[in-house]
């Protein structure tokens, strides 16, 4: 079966996800036998699959769910034993000792309610992030996964040689999304920016940051290749050309 055939039809999503038929997973194992670069496709399409669907669930720390468990809880009742009523004195000072008592289990039920509530705030905070960062990934799951996204890996040259980056993108609804986790770290004052080629004249994509998963990227109409190079924080007009890190034809 042609590499491009395999590629433009998504059938290596659909390999991944158990999706074809018995005949053409056949021929897609066989040609990922023969073709190494197509098997390198694969394997970067297969990393992010487990990367991020291992990053969906959260646990939240044993000490909140005790705390939470603990004020449900119906407060045992207590019995005081009283004296007998003709000691005047007596029952004074038991009074006053109870009165002192349960103030200081007030004041300690009220701090560590205080503190209850703040690690539920913090905690509800948390959930929220993540929800909001699951249906990021979400969307960005069913745009990768998308039959019509072609998986482009980007390998670094003799600057960069351990580099790598995959793209996928979508021609048909010009969108393209960029896995930048393969690419070194780099100082502060120093980015990774992404370039298409078209006609001669390198066209900016946008910036990449090692920190994010998946980032989405300006489609660039005619592109002829896709480059990396490193430049200042915040990008720039034009490409150090003697800061290329990778290039690839489309």
């Amino acid at each position: 079966m042609e590499k491009k055939r395999i590629l433009e039809d998504g059938l290596l999503e659909q390999y991944l996800t158990g999706e074809l038929s018995s005949e053409l997973h056949d021929l897609v194992e066989k040609a990922l036998q023969e073709d190494a670069d197509l098997k390198a496709q694969f394997d970067a399409l297969e990393e992010d699959f487990q990367r991020m669907g291992l990053e969906q669930a959260i646990t939240p720390p044993e000490h909140v769910r005790t705390n939470l468990q603990k004020r449900l809880e119906q407060t045992e009742r207590r019995k005081l034993n009283w004296f007998p009523l003709s000691i005047a004195a007596g029952l004074a000072l038991i009074f006053a000792l109870s009165a002192f008592w349960l103030y200081g289990r007030w004041q300690n039920a009220e701090n560590k309610l205080n503190s209850l509530q703040s690690q539920t705030t913090e905690l509800q905070k948390r959930i929220e992030t993540l929800e909001s960062d699951y249906q990021l990934t979400s969307t960005h799951l069913e745009s990768i996964n998308n039959v019509d996204v072609v998986p482009l890996v980007l390998y670094g040259n003799h600057r960069a040689p351990n580099a790598k980056a995959v793209a996928y993108i979508n021609h048909k609804s010009k969108l393209v999304i960029i896995n930048p986790k393969g690419l070194p770290s780099l100082p502060e004052n120093k980015t990774y920016q992404m370039w298409s080629d078209v006609e001669g004249v390198m066209i900016d994509m946008g910036t990449l940051s090692t920190d994010e998963e998946l980032i989405t990227l300006k489609y660039i109409d005619n592109a002829e290749s896709l480059n990396i190079t490193i430049e200042p924080v915040g990008g720039n007009d034009h490409p150090t050309v003697e800061q290329l890190v990778s290039y690839l034809s489309i």
